[in-house]
């Protein structure tokens, strides 16, 4: 970067204010400024003149002025995810001095996937919350994709999931944690319950509650009727939720594959059954997954240390 150009992002970020900021992200999520004007108790005119002025401090338009709505540029599309990220962070940090000047533990942001990962996380929020009573953490339960998006926004602490995109390799820290076993799951009523030493092509006609597209279990299950020489079942129920899937299997003849670690002990207290059928791979390990070349609170260290330290007794 020459020098002109480091000079003029010295100028614009000591012009910036926080109301800049704040105005930049409710257009980025309302792409009306009648709207933005009225969350920040200012007229629209003065609105207007803030937008203009971050116009003439970037020396670029940054929303496409339309009938119905503030379209971003992709320079105005840029400008939105970093106040946005600023602003989140500013939230975080106001929200930990505060805790911490009155002797608390700060925050922890936790994203995780669900099912059996669910079964590590509670044991570890478990075990932080008797050695750090006071800490504030937040839950987030996801699927992979989306946790790695939060975690790269710093929306996220930490996450406990698989990284979905090469990329990600570059940009955080991957411990690896536990392999999944799978299994085919139905409620306790479905009549495959009685039939044993099942194949793929006895469950090619059900209808399944899978997980979303491009998660390791969707692989895993199109990975598995492709083994076979099937086309994976069309017509299916997807979602990322273990409560909404265990309603429907009590509910309906819908089959769904699930990591055993999760289903277990609603199989034990007979409220689904676990079908005969070969599934003849496990999911790939889930891991503890930090962002690289960043501080780290000494609550986040512990609370890590404590899940490595749980999944290598699972082992």
């Amino acid at each position: 970067m020459s020098q002109d150009s480091n000079a003029s992002a010295t100028q614009i970020l000591t012009k910036l204010r926080f109301r800049h900021l704040q105005l930049l992200e409710l257009l980025g999520r309302t792409r009306n400024l009648r709207v933005a004007a009225e969350h920040m108790h200012i007229t629209q005119p003065a609105a207007t003149k803030i937008l203009s002025d971050l116009e003439a401090m970037f020396g670029a338009p940054l929303f496409e002025r339309l009938p119905r709505e503030m379209r971003p540029t992709d320079l105005g599309a840029l400008s939105v995810r970093y106040a946005s990220t600023t602003l989140s962070n500013l939230g975080k940090f106001s929200g930990e001095f505060s805790t911490l000047k009155n002797g608390g533990y700060g925050h922890l942001t936790v994203g995780f996937i669900p099912a059996s990962a669910a079964q590590l996380v509670t044991a570890s929020i478990k075990e932080i919350q008797r050695r750090r009573p006071r800490l504030i953490i937040k839950l987030v339960e996801q699927s992979s994709d989306q946790l790695a998006i939060w975690l790269e926004e710093r929306r996220l602490d930490v996450m406990i999931g698989r990284p979905t995109e090469p990329r990600h390799q570059a940009l955080f820290h991957v411990v690896e944690l536990l392999a999944e076993p799978a299994r085919a799951v139905v409620g306790q009523h479905h009549p495959l319950l009685k039939q044993q030493r099942m194949e793929i092509a006895d469950v090619g006609e059900w209808p399944w509650i899978l997980y979303p597209q491009g998660t390791a279990m969707r692989q895993l299950f199109e990975e598995t009727f492709a083994a076979a020489g099937m086309v994976a079942p069309v017509g299916i129920v997807e979602t990322p939720s273990i409560f909404s899937t265990l309603e429907l299997l009590q509910a309906t003849d819908m089959i769904s594959l699930q990591p055993k670690a999760a289903m277990d002990k609603y199989v034990k207290h007979g409220l689904l059954g676990y079908l005969d059928l070969p599934i003849r791979r496990t999911l790939s390990n889930y891991s503890v997954i930090t962002r690289k070349d960043e501080a780290t609170s000494q609550a986040m260290n512990e609370f890590i240390a404590i899940l490595l330290e749980i999944a290598a007794q699972c082992e």
